[in-house]
């Protein structure tokens, strides 16, 4: 059974043929064995070996990336090679492509792929190999391609997701010749996709395959380069600025300076140019941008490195790209070179995403993070307005169009611009979350460098702008932080604690009669750990009314010692407590290597007025949302977690997605089948059911018509 759209079908083929894979009553699930994946090309189970995730990832980049629609591939094809000896065999190419809507036949075959199982790295960074190092692996793939028996088919990659080798086939009076390429030319079958760049050069990222161009650059500078990682990273960023930055003021113009050609990165003649273009380019990123680049930034990778990273990247549209996609590639190798040694455990990307969600900043709000790190929560907050936009328009699940790109690109950097805000007691932190801005709204945002712990005083560079742009209690509406915490890194200076003397930096001991905890004020501690100042800082940061999450270790919510008691009583006296989201200990093995349990705790700031009647017992009682996840989608490995039948089989859902393809100037949509694995995640869930709970519970000290977030209503009205 397949979908048909027009002449320009992409035919989906569903797990059983007899069966529609989206009914009525919707998204159809099935199951598949233990190790078994849906492929992209045929819509059926199969093993899901290693060499499986590598031609996976390549078969949706080529639909995706490059407008190649499914129906015209085939995984496994047979085709006739000629040996040495002139004798033919048959040898199988991983993914055969076909020139589009015919026959799958050696005479109508355009293109081929080799894919190999990615390399084990541990924690080891891989040296990429250059062509010349892949010659035997190269051979494989220029048989597949054919000689000058086969003059149709003149594209070839071999990829491990580590090494991508093009090739081109060229044909001249003396036989076959193979050229290293960077990249596949367009694809004349091409389908038109808004995501690809069917008629112009640059094409949108597919989300898996950014990831692995931004880890390859990096990569190469520190491998190949012999860079240590950090200062790998930063090489990168400064190129990756000037990307950013060379799309913006290039856009139209057809003049852009952040490019190669196909076959420049392999021409040593050509690195002299290329180096002179871009070194002009990140001169004019200095200027513009002073605030970020000091004068003596400068990009020191040799001409190889140079040309290997333009190449990687200058096929892409950034600005094009989806913010989620920007985000996830960028946090991930933000979070793998700059974890501190100060406690910083940088926050998995679906316990920022929840917060986000249950806070719902709205856009005339103020948000701080006041520990920002690599930008976790100030991004996921961009990412969260841009896929509201998305869903108030009917398009959510749609690639922007042209226009959508440019509007939201703008409401994004307003927003940055007036209401987002972060700090860091880390420069290169603030320096990296700064660029993570950039490359996502188009501006550089408001990050200070400061100890948000001394604030207002302090002797940090971004202690004077910080006080005139949020000052404790004033204009900050949502504060969302992951704080340093650990009684390693106690805080201990008085010209510090004595800011929070009258809060949770006391003495607090228990009534040896009645058990109540009190006050010695004869006694203060010395010394405290940062997460218990990091809850009075939060709230006093916040105007009355305003909402904080903030993560946290178990202990100080349960342990039942006096100091932790007291710190309890003190969020009491001062907030409504909106929620307690308890986390299972993988979620920061992961991604921060501690083994830790943590809750993420969700408040209100409370007025003066609602503070007094806290005081004096009049407080009437309200309902506090709680929950315990106990599966975030991945083991402690870090391998996700799929859900399962009964009997061991994993569920698969098949869902319809969505594609805006262009055909004679007109938007087409097409939809199309996909069955994907249901990770086994409880935090969506648990955004759901506050969700719920809201609609029956309006948050306290508020009026419901104004405080219920909008998610809510939308339930209610349901």
């Amino acid at each position: 059974m397949q979908d048909q759209c027009l002449d320009l079908d992409i035919p989906q083929r569903p797990i059983n043929e007899d069966e529609p894979a989206v009914s009525e009553e919707g998204p159809k699930v099935i199951t598949v064995g233990e190790y078994e994946v849906v492929d992209y090309i045929t819509g059926r189970p199969i093993k899901e070996t290693p060499k499986e995730k590598v031609r996976q990832r390549v078969a949706r980049a080529l639909f995706h990336e490059h407008g190649i629609a499914p129906s015209d591939m085939e995984r496994d094809y047979a085709v006739r090679v000629r040996n040495q000896d002139s004798r033919t065999s048959n040898k199988r190419a991983d993914i055969a492509i076909f020139a589009h809507g015919a026959p799958h036949t050696e005479e109508n075959l355009r293109r081929v792929v080799v894919c190999k199982p990615e390399p084990k790295r541990g924690k080891n960074v891989i040296k990429l190999r250059e062509p010349a190092q892949a010659q035997k692996d190269l051979d494989e793939l220029k048989a597949l391609m054919g000689h000058d028996d086969r003059p149709g088919c003149v594209d070839g990659l071999w990829t491990d997701s580590v090494d991508f080798f093009f090739l081109k086939k060229k044909i001249n009076t003396f036989g076959a010749t193979y050229e290293f390429r960077s990249e596949w030319d367009v694809a004349p079958e091409s389908l038109g996709s808004r995501t690809v760049a069917s008629h112009q050069k640059l094409r949108r990222a597919d989300p898996e395959m950014l990831k692995i161009s931004f880890r390859r650059c990096h990569n190469y500078i520190h491998g190949n380069e012999g860079m240590p990682k950090d200062a790998a990273f930063w090489q990168f960023l400064y190129l990756l600025f000037a990307k950013m930055y060379d799309e913006r003021v290039s856009r139209g113009t057809g003049r852009a300076r952040f490019r190669t050609e196909m076959a420049e990165p392999f021409s040593e003649e050509e690195f002299t140019p290329l180096r002179e273009r871009i070194l002009a380019l990140f001169e004019d990123v200095k200027t513009e941008y002073k605030s970020v680049f000091k004068s003596s930034d400068e990009i020191t990778l040799s001409d190889r490195a140079l040309s290997f990273i333009v190449s990687e990247l200058g096929p892409y549209d950034l600005s094009a790209t989806d913010v989620d996609a920007k985000g996830l590639a960028y946090q991930e190798l933000v979070g793998t070179n700059l974890r501190g040694d100060r406690g910083q455990y940088f926050t998995p990307r679906g316990a920022v995403k929840l917060m986000v969600e249950i806070l719902d900043p709205q856009e005339d709000e103020n948000v701080l993070d006041p520990t920002c790190g690599t930008g976790g929560f100030l991004t996921e907050t961009l990412n969260h307005f841009h896929h509201k936009w998305q869903k108030e328009e009917g398009t959510f699940g749609f690639p922007d169009t042209e226009e959508q790109q440019e509007r939201f690109r703008d409401r994004l950097n307003e927003y940055a611009d007036e209401h987002l805000f972060g700090a860091d007691f880390d420069p290169f932190l603030v320096r990296a979350t700064t660029m993570n801005i950039m490359t996502l709204a188009n501006t550089t945002g408001n990050l200070f460098h400061m100890d948000s712990l001394a604030f207002p005083r302090g002797h940090l560079s971004g202690v004077d702008l910080a006080r005139d742009r949020i000052p404790l209690g004033k204009v900050v509406d949502v504060l969302l932080t992951n704080p340093p915490f650990g009684a390693d890194i106690p805080i201990s200076d008085e010209s510090v604690l004595g800011d929070f003397r009258d809060g949770v930096a006391k003495s607090w001991g228990r009534d040896k009669e009645t058990g109540m905890i009190v006050v010695n004020p004869n006694a203060m501690p010395k010394s405290m750990a940062p997460e218990q100042l990091f809850i009075q800082r939060a709230i006093e940061w916040v105007k009355p009314g305003g909402r904080i999450g903030i993560v946290l270790p178990n202990g100080i919510l349960s342990n039942p010692g006096p100091a932790d008691e007291g710190v309890r009583r003190y969020i009491l006296e001062q907030c409504w407590v909106l929620a307690s989201i308890e986390l299972p200990v993988e979620t920061f093995i992961v991604d921060a290597n501690v083994n830790i349990l943590t809750t993420l705790l969700f408040l209100k700031r409370k007025t003066e007025q609602e503070i007094m009647n806290s005081r004096m017992g009049s407080e009437k009682p309200y309902p506090v949302f709680m929950a315990v996840a106990e599966k975030v989608g991945v083991d402690r490995r870090g391998n996700e977690l799929y859900k399962r039948e009964a009997n061991g089989d994993i569920i698969t859902e098949t869902t319809v997605e969505r594609e805006r393809i262009e055909i004679n100037g007109q938007d087409v949509v097409r939809e199309f089948t996909r069955s994907r694995k249901v990770v086994d995640n409880d935090l969506p869930i648990i955004g759901q059911k506050y969700r719920e709970f809201r609609d029956k519970y309006p948050i306290p000290g508020a009026d419901p018509r104004d405080r219920r977030s909008p998610s809510a209503r939308v339930v209610a009205k349901a």
